[in-house]
């Protein structure tokens, strides 16, 4: 997991993230920006539905993690749909509500990025 924030997150931490995003997940304690709705419905390898975006969390692991971003930390999700496609989502825990907020979901292109989970420089 690379650390995009200023400042290093203790592991600790962005797996405690991981986890209530795993638990709202599971009990549609979520929703979706208006962003991360435009960029599902006009993503140019196709559109993404819910249920993709759904797996790819449950099946995904952080790549990317976010601790300074306001006015939530957030972390960048890789994972793979049942078909195996591969969706990138960036997710923030709202603790003061108890949901995940899904910022963005898009497909990953190869051209930027190394086996979906490091971006190639």
């Amino acid at each position: 997991m690379e650390d995009r924030g200023e400042g290093q997150q203790p592991l600790k931490q962005a797996l405690e993230m991981l986890e209530q995003i795993l638990k709202c997940i599971r009990e549609e304690d979520y929703f979706y920006t208006r962003h991360a709705r435009h960029e599902m419905e006009t993503e140019e390898l196709g559109e993404i539905r819910d249920d993709e975006v759904v797996e790819t969390i449950l099946s995904g692991k952080i790549i990317e993690d976010y601790p300074e971003n306001i006015p939530y930390p957030s972390c960048l999700i890789y994972g793979r749909t049942s078909e195996g496609r591969p969706i990138h989502a960036v997710c923030a825990y709202a603790d003061d509500i108890g949901k995940v907020i899904i910022i963005t979901a898009y497909e990953p292109s190869p051209n930027q990025w190394t086996d979906f989970e490091r971006r190639r420089q």
